[in-house]
């Protein structure tokens, strides 16, 4: 699963997804629209679940700074698909 909430000038994107040992993998990107500034961070999760709750506690947390959310996507959607790309490219970094 894949959700982006952005705000005037910022973004926030994480996505949901279990590795290839069955292990769920919470990553989050953040940073200014349009630039190179930002972080990633990946976290292990214990289940699903808790992969879950993290992700209404960022929902809450943006939602609270005025952030809104402008995608929300399985990984086998094309929209996911491309914002596994995005994602996929800020690792490298």
């Amino acid at each position: 699963m894949i959700v982006r909430w952005e705000s005037n000038h910022d973004y926030v994107l994480v996505h949901v997804h279990q590795d290839m040992f069955g292990d769920w993998i919470f990553s989050r990107a953040w940073g200014q629209i349009g630039t190179q500034f930002g972080g990633l961070q990946h976290r292990l999760a214990d289940d699903y679940a808790q992969a879950m709750l993290w992700l209404e506690d960022v929902a809450t947390i943006q939602t609270s700074r005025g952030f809104h959310k402008v995608l929300e996507a399985q990984d086998d959607t094309p929209e996911g698909r491309d914002a596994v790309q995005q994602l996929s490219l800020l690792d490298a970094l």
